[in-house]
């Protein structure tokens, strides 16, 4: 474990803590404790097994709020190659909550578009946390228009807790900017893959979120608002957020079950956070797999695939 501990990680992190501690007194004393550290060591990935393989929701959200967990641009430098930033909706600003730009996949050009959340203090207030104004969905639109134009495939990478919804991100039309992405993502004659990392909270995911394939990592949550905004609205206490996340279906499994992802990648041990490497290397591959068949669909087909994707969403 090479972050800080959740509070359902603790035990992990402890046990952890008291093998190191076996291992430095075995060298300062001369003294053979292999043993006694080889029972430890199996007690503890047999501890691991048991705590990953049987999460409850909630232990869920602490590992996709993690704050080590990778980002956007981790996956951008670790999927892609040549990646050239693009910036500004070209009415207001640039929105640094959203990044975006084209990159390279096995050779084909792709338009990248995600949630940009910071690595620190500084980098989370430049970035507000990673929860975008509407300029940052305008700049996000302007983006797949232009890979509309020139045929380029578009990858989303979401991330963020939901849309700001200060006053001046109202004043702008927070609203109109999400909806109109919606529409317009909806007709998009390209292929559109989404890729969920972490947190996909509201309209501020679901903005970026309308695509023909759409992956889930293994440890992510999607949904409607955060359990905080749901306890608070249906029970007039954000406390009982831990409660409300256990029956909101936000992660991916739920999800995978209603039909509304298609696919879930796994994480390593423990969370994307402990090997981001080992989980860029398998959303690679899943997004090559999927990028190359849909390439080859016929861009009308696309669209009547996509439009019956969404209308049977919620029919059972």
């Amino acid at each position: 474990m090479n972050s800080l501990p959740t509070d359902f990680e603790k035990p992990l992190f402890d046990m952890e803590q008291k093998i190191a501690e076996f291992k430095e007194m075995s060298q300062n004393s001369g003294m053979d404790m292999s043993k006694e550290i080889q029972i430890l060591a199996e007690r503890l990935d047999e501890l691991k097994k048991n705590t990953y393989k049987n999460l409850t929701p909630w232990q869920k959200v602490q590992i996709a709020r993690h704050s080590k967990r990778p980002n956007t641009k981790f996956y951008i430098e670790n999927i892609f190659s040549d990646f050239i930033e693009l910036h500004g909706d070209r009415s207001f600003k640039d929105d640094k909550a959203i990044i975006a730009g084209i990159a390279v996949l096995d050779g084909m050009p792709i338009t990248i578009i995600g949630h940009q959340k910071g690595i620190d203090i500084k980098d989370n207030v430049e970035r507000n946390f990673g929860m975008p104004h509407p300029e940052g969905y305008r700049k996000a639109l302007r983006l797949m228009k232009q890979a509309e134009k020139f045929n380029r495939p578009i990858i989303t990478f979401i991330d963020t807790p939901g849309a700001y919804c200060g006053i001046g991100a109202e004043e702008r039309g927070q609203g109109e900017a999400i909806a109109t992405n919606l529409i317009e993502m909806a007709a998009l004659k390209v292929p559109v893959i989404a890729v969920v990392i972490g947190e996909g909270g509201s309209g501020g995911a679901l903005a970026l979120g309308v695509a023909d394939h759409i992956i889930m990592l293994e440890h992510s949550i999607y949904s409607i608002l955060s359990p905080e905004g749901f306890a608070a609205i249906l029970w007039k206490d954000a406390k009982r957020a831990q409660e409300a996340a256990g029956v909101m279906k936000l992660t991916a499994q739920d999800l995978l079950e209603l039909n509304i992802i298609d696919e879930i990648i796994e994480e390593p041990q423990g969370g994307a956070h402990n090997d981001g490497a080992k989980t860029a290397l398998t959303i690679k591959a899943a997004l090559s797999r999927k990028l190359s068949r849909l390439m080859e669909v016929d861009k009308e087909k696309l669209l009547c695939q996509r439009y019956e994707k969404y209308r049977s969403i919620g029919s059972f």
